[in-house]
């Protein structure tokens, strides 16, 4: 049965709004990175975007592939991701490819650089996506690159794991 009070409606429509950004998902999302490196830890940072920037972003109009993140003089910045030109800019449109600074606290970024030091280790973005408050964030991780073999290795274990549920579906019923 369905409330036709006021707040029986307004709580439906916020159901119904948090569907639809979960359905948005992400920006742009960084596939290669999951199959090319070994995941260490990961961070959430903000983009220091223009507007033109974000507007793009929200149509999904971005690219990872190839990016990579650096740490310069104690701050944090996004290089090779490109997000595609407005295309109600205007006169002034942005630069597709350019560094973006990441908004990270202090200890992060110590925390990265010790980490970048050691031999093996890269920081790679993983997606870009919207938070709640409507923000655009961008998920990083630190990651060490994987061999042919690992990734064979992966590879043949999630088929594993795909044959044991296959068959394992004959007896949940």
């Amino acid at each position: 049965m369905q409330e036709s009070s006021p707040a029986g409606i307004i709580a439906q429509m916020a159901v119904k709004s948090r569907k639809d950004k979960d359905k948005q998902g992400s920006a742009a999302v960084n596939k290669k990175a999951y199959r090319n490196f070994e995941l260490i830890e990961k961070f959430e940072a903000g983009l220091e975007l223009l507007g033109t920037e974000v507007k793009s972003l929200r149509d999904a109009q971005a690219d990872l592939n190839g990016s990579y993140a650096r740490v310069q003089n104690d701050e944090c910045w996004l290089v090779g991701a490109t997000i595609a030109q407005y295309q109600q800019a205007g006169s002034f449109p942005h630069e597709p490819v350019r560094n973006r600074r990441l908004l990270l606290h202090k200890a992060e970024i110590r925390r990265i650089k010790i980490k970048l030091e050691q031999r093996g280790f890269t920081l790679v973005p993983l997606r870009i996506y919207f938070s709640d408050r409507g923000l655009a964030k961008i998920e990083l991780a630190l990651a060490r690159g994987k061999r042919q073999y690992d990734k064979r290795r992966t590879i043949a274990e999630r088929q594993q794991r795909r044959d044991v549920d296959r068959s394992m579906k004959k007896y949940r019923k």
